[in-house]
């Protein structure tokens, strides 16, 4: 049975047993401040088990993209070393929200395994929950019971709470659970062990493939456990793992999940799988590795410098450094790989068939500048080997963590650069500085969070902001979060105007006002499918009613800035082409910034049709036709865009301007007419990541302010070069005439410069068969005191050479050295230069015969010539 019957399968069972089969929700988290991604089955429905939202059906299966690499769940350093650990994975789940409970969860579980996947009972183990008297949780006798009807009890086992209660964090659904674990060994291996010994073990062979928990609890902040306000069950089966069972293979990477991928890695880097462990290891990391990149991407998530971007470029970085160190990969090849996998899932997962050639370009992007980093990185290791060599052949840990959060350099490959140099790595130290970073992090973001204190159970809010701008509300629950330099509140309403940020639209500002009081909200959020109202304070009478206003002034900039977003998308769409989708935006009161899909720069010419198209529309006065609760398929069949890594429901809201011109799902404010924009500019057009521009634009009153402020300038400009026609022309001739004065200057210099090196020339002091110089010099710029360091090599044999110079306020120094005085008399230009560098306060580096340095103390100058001149002494007398 191949990887995709395998899921059909599980899929038709439960869709047999009255189960919705819902699609994957994107892997990138958008709106739970709690996840960067999703790490679970359940995430996505964590709202239905708290009770915010109703679930759209009680039963729902479905398999769900995942990914652990960071938080609680964390097995990146195990991917690739063993056999069943992986970033991204497949959790087929099937789902009861206050339906079905354990006797129904179990039945199936085991059906589905035993009856119809075919698996042997005799190699299977259950576990159930012993309990836990810290908590006074009870035995789940109940499970135990049910197991018994199915199994042998010499095949029940009883798990303590870390391997029998899941817990998705430190808040949030919880209970315990029953697990389903598959002894792979051989008949001989089984023999010398017991299995039941090898359950939770971290034995290879030995694996859970099914997890059934009961949602009954909600752990609370301080750590209590309160009841759910129904049961629930969430089940999640790792769909690798079951593949390995099917199939009778030892490892997940040897099913038809991985072997695509693996094959084609081997061939293109020409080894066999399997015969080497080292490249083995290479080759299962980039297996795996792809689909975290790929799928991310695919869902908007770009590689970048913090966040979940990090994250991303992390792990893309692990698989390249893996392929250039063990497989001989020098040039970009991952992004290939992304074609093999979207061929390979493009029947459960179209998403990254759809959109192939940008991942790609991203990723090969992305690979072109790590490939890059590496080899700035390893220059960084030569200029400091001299260094490292003094220190007892040791790359001490402040380098070796400057290598890693800098370059890019894991601690690993620090150490096998280090082990071919004859060098080794203070692990210890590197260690201390990492934990240095971490610590600034966790002070940087602590927060501490209460629990909900709860006014109104089980009411969800109603969001009005639509049609209105102010209603009468009450307060349904709230709760204070503490950080470090701030204290605020989260305050949930039974009846809102306030639009939550979501979308790229920025949250609304405005006031909670009652007969005593006025709070201000300061922001909108969404958490999951909460409206958070955030103020500094909470209202003296919570219970009271209050009346919830926005800043209707500033609402009003927002929608503007939203329906020329929409305009602007369309425009683009038909000058550059239909390959332009969204990749990100931001719409605030002040300005609207558009992420777009493009792999070239916008021509200026482009830019001024995709400002006209705009403008026209808007001139047209398109009323806005809004539909609510569309089916998700009659929104497609009308036309409307849904962006790549948005969560749909199976109802959603279209925003249309004329069919013709803009259809798209969205949940964000607009005007009642594109005439209400009044205008619209576009000010910058850019580069944000490989594959994705940027423009950011204004409208309405902030447009006419924009060029306004433009024509003043260029009022100015004018008064400046004294004409009021052909201003590019005067520029021009300005330019010109800078030019000239540029080059007689730079001509006087170069003419300085000669004399200055004749000069030093003279000055050269004979030492033991060297010709020394050692001065403070003035040049106007780095470039000239190389170039006099140069020159004095051609006419000054076997010359030392120290320069001293100020330059724009900073001081530098460069040393110079003949190619016969390193080879003879063992000098070394890098070496010096940093320890002259000591009296400026700087450092520097560079080759054996010419290095430079720079400081921050232009007063210790003086003292560089005659230091210079010690150390020669010193070094030849050694």
């Amino acid at each position: 049975m191949n990887s995709a019957e395998i899921r059909q399968k599980f899929l038709d069972f439960f869709a047999s047993k009255q189960h919705q089969v819902v699609p994957s929700a994107p892997i990138v988290v958008k709106d739970d401040p709690t996840l960067m991604f999703i790490n679970s089955g359940m995430a996505p429905f964590k709202d239905y088990f708290l009770g915010n939202k109703p679930a759209p059906s009680k039963r729902i299966a479905d398999t769900q993209k995942c990914l652990r690499v960071s938080g609680k769940h964390n097995d990146l350093e195990e991917v690739g070393y063993d056999t069943y650990h992986h970033t991204m994975f497949e959790m087929l789940g099937n789902w009861s929200f206050g339906d079905y409970f354990k006797k129904e969860a179990l039945a199936w579980s085991w059906e589905l395994l035993t009856e119809v996947y075919k698996l042997p009972k005799d190699r299977l183990y259950v576990s159930v929950f012993q309990g836990d008297d810290s908590e006074n949780l009870p035995m789940d006798q109940e499970a135990f019971d049910l197991w018994k009807t199915m199994i042998s009890e010499d095949r029940i086992l009883f798990g303590s709470k870390k391997d029998n209660f899941w817990e998705m964090g430190d808040t949030g659904p919880c209970g315990p659970c029953s697990e389903i674990h598959i002894d792979l060994r051989t008949a001989e291996e089984i023999a010398q062990v017991p299995g039941k010994d090898l359950v939770n073990n971290d034995h290879p062979q030995v694996v859970e493939i099914w997890n059934n928990v009961f949602m009954e609890f909600n752990r609370l902040a301080d750590g209590s456990l309160v009841k759910l306000p129904a049961q629930h069950v969430d089940t999640g089966m790792g769909f690798e793992r079951l593949c390995m069972a099917i199939q009778g293979k030892r490892s997940n990477y040897d099913t038809d999940v991985f072997q695509p991928l693996i094959q084609f890695i081997a061939n293109e880097a020409g080894v066999t799988y399997g015969a080497d462990e080292k490249t083995d290891v290479a080759i299962r990391v980039m297996a795996d590795h792809i689909r975290a990149i790929a799928f991310t991407i695919a869902d908007g998530q770009l590689p970048s410098n913090n966040k979940a971007g990090y994250v991303i470029r992390r792990i893309l970085r692990r698989a390249v450094r893996y392929g250039f160190t063990f497989l001989d990969f020098k040039k970009p090849f991952l992004y290939k790989l992304a074609a093999v996998l979207a061929d390979q899932l493009a029947h459960v997962f179209p998403e990254l068939k759809q959109q192939l050639s940008f991942v790609q370009r991203v990723i090969e992007e992305e690979e072109h500048a790590f490939l890059r980093t590496l080899e700035n990185g390893l220059k960084r290791l030569d200029a400091l080997e001299d260094k490292f060599k003094e220190n007892n052949n040791t790359i001490d840990g402040k380098t070796a963590f400057e290598l890693y959060d800098t370059f890019g350099f894991p601690l690993d490959l620090t150490a096998l650069i280090a082990r071919e140099k004859g060098l080794k790595v203070d692990e210890a130290g590197f260690g201390v500085e990492m934990e240095q970073q971490k610590s600034r992090s966790r002070n940087a973001s602590a927060t501490e969070q209460s629990d909900w204190v709860v006014l109104q159970p089980d009411v969800t809010t109603e969001f009005i902001g639509y049609d209105c701008d102010i209603t009468d509300a009450h307060i349904v629950r709230y709760r204070q979060v503490k950080a470090k330099n701030k204290n605020e509140y989260h305050i949930v309403l039974d009846k809102t105007p306030f639009y939550a940020e979501s979308g790229g639209q920025v949250g609304d500002t405005g006031y909670l006002i009652s007969d005593t009081e006025q709070v201000e909200v300061l922001d909108t959020k969404k958490e999951n499918d909460l409206i958070l109202h955030i103020t500094s304070k909470l209202p003296q009478n919570a219970a009271a009613g209050f009346k919830a206003e926005i800043n209707a002034e500033r609402r009003n900039f927002i929608r503007k800035n939203h329906s020329a977003t929409h305009l602007l998308h369309a425009a683009l769409r038909k000058v550059l082409g239909e390959h332009v989708q969204q990749r990100g935006s931001l719409v605030s009161e002040k300005l609207l910034r558009f992420d777009f899909s493009h792999f070239a720069k916008v021509e200026d010419a482009q830019l001024r049709e995709v400002e006209h198209i705009v403008n026209a529309r808007i001139r047209e006065a398109i009323p806005l036709e809004e539909q609510r609760n569309v089916p998700i398929d009659e929104a497609r069949n009308m036309g409307a865009m849904a962006l790549f890594g948005e969560k749909y429901g199976e109802f959603v809201r279209v925003i249309a301007f004329d069919r013709q011109h803009s259809v798209e799902l969205c949940g964000g404010t607009h005007v009642w007419n594109t005439g209400n924009i009044g205008y619209f500019k576009i000010v910058s057009e850019s580069s944000v990541a490989a594959g994705v521009r940027r423009i950011e634009a204004v409208t309405a009153e902030v447009a006419e302010d924009y060029v306004q402020q433009q024509l003043n300038e260029l009022n100015a400009v004018r008064e400046v070069v004294g004409t009021q026609s052909n201003l590019s022309g005067a520029v021009q001739k300005l330019q010109e005439e800078y030019r000239a004065l540029q080059k007689q200057l730079e001509q006087h210099e170069l003419k300085q410069l000669g004399s200055l090196k004749e000069s030093l020339a003279q000055k050269a002091q004979a030492v033991d068969g060297l010709n020394l110089v050692a001065e403070q010099v003035e040049v106007s710029n780095a470039d000239h005191l190389k170039k006099l360091a140069f020159d004095m090599r051609q006419v000054v044999d076997n010359l030392v050479l120290v320069l001293a110079a100020e330059i724009d306020g900073k001081p530098q120094i460069a040393v110079m050295l003949s190619d016969n005085l390193v080879a003879e008399k063992n000098l070394n230009a890098s070496q010096m230069v940093r320890e002259l560098a000591k009296e400026i306060k700087g450092g520097g580096g560079g080759q054996p015969f010419y290095a430079t340095a720079g400081g921050k103390d232009a007063a210790g100058l003086h003292a560089v010539p005659g230091k210079a001149i010690e150390l020669v002494k010193n070094s030849l007398n050694r």
